[in-house]
Parts: structure tokens; C-alpha cells; sequence
């Protein structure tokens, strides 16, 4: 494990029967990074979260957590971990602090100790006045703020989050955003999360894009999108795989066929934009441009649409 790594992963893989969840599987995350997997329904990384949060043993391959093996060393593992699942931990009839209280315990935290931690927490973010709150009367941006106070109220040197934006509206979304902004500056946290959510991948240090179980990609936002290779051009036509085949014999380019639609990415979108519409007039319904998206690298990567398979 290199120095600056906080997770390395090497040929990691998993099945449910005959199916390959997650499927050998390599990448490292670094220490003090916001390191995001991206992936629809079905493509892997709430098992590889399951995985590195020592939910589910490890089946293939090796991992390494903040130095230390996950095979032979999970229990201390858990000791430095933090975790803030999808699915809400809060004990809905008790106050933020009874919640708080309670979980303090389990890490064997009591007396002054946990009294001042937990309100170390509640006022690092923003619930400060929440304390005696009973948590079913907060707001859903407000809970999630206790989920990320209860994940590391030990103190953890990495944080692991599945799906936090779950049911948060976007004022909200980008609350949490800035919070885990300020708990990595704070306390160089390590925070590894997983989405569904592409926006939200942009907001990362880097991305890991997962697909059937596989790596498809990992880089920066900015150095994903450059890897497309020029703006991104989609033409919708009653006939796509005629005219694919046109663009492809006249002008010598790579042509997706995607949903009714055919799609290629050119520098200079625009001039490509009047040499489709000469070249094809009849054939073009409609024809658009953009700079490229996470969907474009996904898509780039996969050759499918990031939300049909999520369906």
C-alpha cells in the first residue's frame, strides 16, 4: 500500500451465485480525498461498499484499509471507519443527542468524553441548537446531518457514505455537499461515497465509474469529460442504423446507435452541425450539441445510456 493511499484495492471480486457483482476490480483512493463510485442500479458499487465497510466478507482478491488487511484485520478496521448508510440509522423517537449517546457507546466512548464530543459534533455541523430536538420533527438535510455526526462522532479516519443524497432535495443536497467539504479541510477526512446521482459525481476529487461489476473509468470530472474527445452531437431519424451507416461511409467517423437516436462526438461540434444537415436533410429530424457530461464518458465507456440501465 502506497503512503498516500488510504484504500488500495487489487483484483477484488464478488458473486451472488453465478452473477458477478463486482467483478476483479482495482483502484486506489488516496488519503484526504473526496473519491466518489458512480454507477446505476446493478453496476456494482453498493457491494464493493458492503465490502470496504466489512458488511460482507471479502470473497476474491485484496484489500487494504488505512494499512491494515481487511481479511485479518477488520475488527480494527471498524475502529477507524465511519459509515452513513442509505438507509436511515436514527432512532426517530429519541433527540439528536440521545442519538448521539447511544451510538458513542457502542465505541465504548461514556462520562465527559462523549458529552463533549457530541457536542463537538453537533456544533462542527450545524446542530448546535438541534441537541434536545427530537429527530422525527427535522427536516430530511437536517437528519442526514445527524447520520454524518453519528458516522464520526469516533473520530474515524475514513468516512464511507452509500448514497447520502437519498431522498434530500437539492438545497439540501448541496448542504451536505459543503458540509463533507469542510469535515475533509477540518479533519483531512478521507470520504468515499457512492451515487447514482451524475451532478453529484461532479463534485468529486475523482470518480470511479462502475458498470456490470466492472471498472469503466476512473480520473477526475474535468479529465473524464476531456477524454471524450470533442463536443457531443445527437441526431434523432426514423431510420438510425441507415443513416449511421451514411455518416460513418461519407465522413469516416465512429457513430453510436442509442435509443433511436445516433450520436458522435467531433471537435468543432459546431461546423459538424451544417455538414450533417447538408449531407443529410431528409434524414435528420432533429440534431443537437453539447459539451461533454459524465453520461457522454459513460456512454464513451459502456455504450449504453447511464439511466436506462438503471432501470
Amino acid at each position: 500500500m502506497s503512503a498516500d493511499s488510504a484504500i488500495d484495492i487489487s483484483g477484488v471480486s464478488h458473486h451472488y451465485g453465478s452473477r458477478a457483482a463486482v467483478d476483479k476490480v482495482s483502484l486506489s483512493v488516496r488519503s484526504g480525498e473526496i473519491f466518489v463510485f458512480l454507477g446505476p442500479n446493478g453496476s456494482g458499487k453498493t457491494t464493493l461498499f458492503r465490502v470496504l465497510s466489512t458488511l460482507i466478507p471479502l470473497q476474491a482478491g485484496e484489500v487494504t484499509i488505512l494499512g491494515q488487511n481487511l481479511r485479518s484485520q477488520a475488527t480494527a478496521i471498524r475502529g477507524q471507519i465511519g459509515v452513513v448508510f442509505q438507509a436511515p440509522s436514527l432512532d426517530k423517537k429519541l433527540t439528536v443527542a440521545e442519538n448521539l449517546h447511544h451510538q458513542g457507546k457502542l465505541y465504548g466512548l461514556a462520562g465527559a468524553e462523549l458529552r463533549d464530543r457530541t457536542l463537538q459534533m453537533l456544533a462542527a455541523l450545524g446542530l448546535a441548537d438541534r441537541t434536545r430536538d427530537v429527530v422525527e420533527t427535522l427536516s430530511g438535510g437536517m437528519r442526514r446531518r445527524v447520520e454524518l455526526a453519528k458516522g464520526l462522532l469516533h473520530r474515524p479516519r475514513l468516512l464511507l457514505l452509500d448514497e447520502p443524497s437519498t431522498g434530500l432535495d437539492p438545497g439540501a443536497r448541496s448542504d451536505l455537499w459543503k458540509v463533507l467539504g469542510e469535515i475533509r479541510a477540518t479533519d483531512g477526512v478521507t470520504i468515499v461515497l457512492t451515487t447514482h446521482l451524475l451532478e453529484e459525481a461532479a463534485r468529486a476529487d475523482r470518480i470511479a465509474i462502475m458498470h456490470e461489476g466492472k471498472l469503466a473509468a476512473l480520473d477526475t470530472p474535468a479529465a473524464l469529460q476531456a477524454s471524450v474527445g470533442g463536443d457531443s452531437i445527437t441526431i434523432r431519424t426514423a431510420d438510425p442504423a441507415r443513416l449511421a451507416a451514411a455518416v460513418r461511409q461519407k465522413f469516416a467517423c465512429e457513430v453510436i446507435e442509442l435509443d433511436g437516436t445516433i450520436r458522435l462526438e467531433q471537435p468543432d461540434g459546431h461546423q459538424w452541425i451544417a455538414r450533417l444537415v447538408e449531407a443529410f436533410p431528409r434524414e435528420i429530424e432533429t440534431i443537437t450539441l453539447g459539451k461533454p457530461t459524465l453520461e457522454d464518458v459513460f456512454i464513451d465507456r459502456t455504450g449504453h445510456r447511464f439511466w436506462n440501465e438503471s432501470k
